[in-house]
């Protein structure tokens, strides 16, 4: 029986599930969108798995799972997982399996970024951006549909840039209100993306990565990484080689399935709960408890009509599942 191991990352803008083997190979992958409700985005992430693993026949079997994301903990209760860890943690060990040495990642999703800085494969500092929209690819999305440019074809038309644009790249509205103004003199849309990559990548370097001993190798990873124009940028902006493993989409999700392989190698047993978990029905209701002035977020899961599982309270007042939510 050959084993193998299933990661999940949850985001807001994308759900992503890989199934890697003992040797790390990448035995399936896919990549879809979340539209808001990551508890079906993940149903049918797990139905897909289970038609590759019927495919692939009684000889293997899925022997450790792992989450990661903006929701994880989510994603852990529903699949049983065996490691529940953040996007960091989970993008660093990816990266640092797959390019021997890499020093800094890169990483820019829908809707945040990071930088990853690595000391002998180990994470030494790192930051993040979960509340400005620029230089996420939410935003280059909608630019893209604004220009009536596919999104997949967004950064080729940056490397038909003739005419340096410089866009302003400090906020999106400015961003945006930038862009326009350039279309009115009559700038090519070609010169304006590549005014917008550059912009993006000002943007990343000087907030992000300010202060950051960047060095190479540099890895960048997330969907946004697909744009060969803000890959350009970085290269110009950083005078450094950029490399984007074949796998740069989904590689937070390959990070859960190798520390989850790590897992259930050093205890020898799983959690998992198995991909029938796509056909269990699953709900999820919140409440703002005032019981103290922290003012928690408390989420509850809900398998089958019945409360399972609680999280978001700081002091564990609700944990304990037998205490009824108050009426909301």
């Amino acid at each position: 029986m050959e084993k193998l191991y299933l990661g999940i990352d949850v985001g807001s803008v994308s759900t992503n599930v890989v199934i890697i083997d003992g040797n790390n190979n990448i035995i399936d992958k896919l990549y879809i969108r979340t539209m808001g409700n990551p508890i079906n985005a993940l149903k049918e992430g797990l139905k897909h798995a289970k038609v590759k693993m019927s495919e692939l026949g009684s000889d293997f079997m899925i022997s450790g799972v792992g989450t990661t994301g903006s929701g994880r903990q989510l994603a852990g209760f529903m699949v049983g997982a065996d490691v529940i860890k953040n996007e960091i943690t989970a993008h660093a060990i990816a990266a640092s399996t797959f390019i021997p040495n890499v020093n800094t990642i890169l990483e820019i999703g829908g809707q945040d970024s990071k930088i990853i800085i690595l000391k002998n494969n180990v994470i030494s500092d790192f930051a993040m951006n979960t509340v400005c929209a620029a230089g996420t690819g939410s935003f280059l999305d909608r630019q893209a549909a604004r220009l009536g440019i596919p999104i997949e074809e967004f950064g080729a038309h940056a490397l038909n840039s003739t005419t340096d644009v410089r866009i302003a790249g400090r906020c999106a509205v400015f961003a945006e209100s930038d862009m326009i103004h350039k279309q009115q003199l009559g700038y090519s849309k070609e010169d304006i993306i590549n005014g917008l990559c550059e912009a993006l990548v000002r943007n990343y370097l000087n907030n992000l990565a300010k202060g950051k001993d960047i060095k190479g190798p540099i890895v960048f990873q997330g969907g946004v990484a697909a744009n060969i124009g803000i890959k350009k940028a970085f290269e110009k902006a950083l005078g450094l080689e950029i490399y984007v493993p074949t796998h740069y989409d989904v590689m937070g999700a390959i990070g859960s399935a190798l520390l989850a392989k790590q897992e259930v190698i050093q205890k020898q047993k799983t959690k998992f709960l198995g991909l029938e978990m796509a056909d269990v029905d699953f709900k999820v209701k919140g409440f703002e408890c005032s019981h103290c002035p922290n003012v928690c977020e408390v989420i509850g899961i809900y398998k089958d009509e019945n409360l399972s599982a609680r999280w978001g309270d700081k002091c564990g007042r609700w944990t304990n599942i037998n205490i009824p939510s108050p009426t909301v």
